[in-house]
């Protein structure tokens, strides 16, 4: 859809849904070839532990999240489920549970977008707000996902956690041929950009509407509810809730964690 055809954002009429569960789903089925050969990037080792691992933690840290489905590699769902209950809270309730929140694993798609559909599907019907969170995002603060829930509640259909950015962003024509020099077209004002991170929360039915309706390749599942003419909002993310896509975010995010080990006790 282009920009010209896509319809103005639509208000919603506020409404609360301060008593309605929340769910997360997890796509966890690519293989994050950026980061070079190996296990498939959520199940990458960070601190010693795997990403997904990292990643289901921070949800599971918020009261607010009581359900976490992982969508798994369509062949690795049964190796992502014995993670999940090896690391489970020692002494705490049977397989799959993690002390107040529970998980379900389900074997994801060819993309990013039917495995959130998997994910969705699978979703029991009582959890009307649910989040969207990148298992590639293993340090996400759970303040961050608080809040993104905390908007939800209030009535925004779909909200995303964002940060500033700090560089001056350009838009090019693309070249014809990678690594050639590419033409400026526009130098787009930077205090109106922001950086989109993960978990991104939404209205079940509003999430559900998008994914049955939208078929366009997009990168996050705020884009597809926008399509629908809904207004997405925005609330403030956090720099650790950066994505582990190359080396040297791994690097920067083993930082992260040790800093957090030492502080902390994390």
């Amino acid at each position: 859809m282009s920009d010209e055809s896509r319809p103005s954002p639509t208000r919603q009429a506020p409404h609360t849904r301060a008593n309605t569960p929340t769910a997360v789903v997890i796509p966890a089925a690519g293989r994050g070839v950026r980061l070079g050969p190996g296990a498939p990037k959520a199940l990458r080792a960070l601190g010693g532990t795997p990403m997904l691992i990292h990643a289901v933690r921070a949800m599971a840290a918020s009261r607010g999240v009581s359900l976490v489905v992982v969508v798994a590699p369509p062949d690795g769902a049964d190796e992502v489920k014995s993670l999940l209950d090896a690391h489970a809270l020692p002494g705490g309730p049977p397989s799959g549970s993690w002390g107040r929140t529970d998980f379900l694993v389900v074997p994801g798609g060819a993309t990013r977008q039917e495995s959130v559909r998997l994910g969705l599907d699978a979703l029991p019907p009582e959890y009307g707000i649910v989040l969207v969170h990148d298992a590639a995002r293993p340090l996400v603060p759970v303040d961050t996902v608080d809040a993104v829930i905390d908007a939800v509640r209030e009535g925004a259909p779909a909200v995303v956690p964002a940060v500033p950015l700090a560089d001056t962003v350009k838009q090019v024509e693309p070249a014809g041929t990678p690594g050639e020099p590419e033409p400026v077209v526009a130098t787009p004002e930077r205090a109106r950009l922001r950086a989109v991170q993960t978990p991104q929360g939404f209205d079940r039915a509003t999430l559900v509407r998008a994914h049955g309706t939208v078929t366009d390749d997009v990168t996050d599942d705020a884009s597809m509810v926008e399509q629908l003419g809904l207004e997405v909002v925005v609330v403030p993310g956090h720099e650790e809730a950066f994505k582990v896509t190359r080396p040297l975010d791994l690097v920067l995010a083993e930082a992260v964690l040790a800093r957090r080990r030492l502080n902390d006790g994390f």
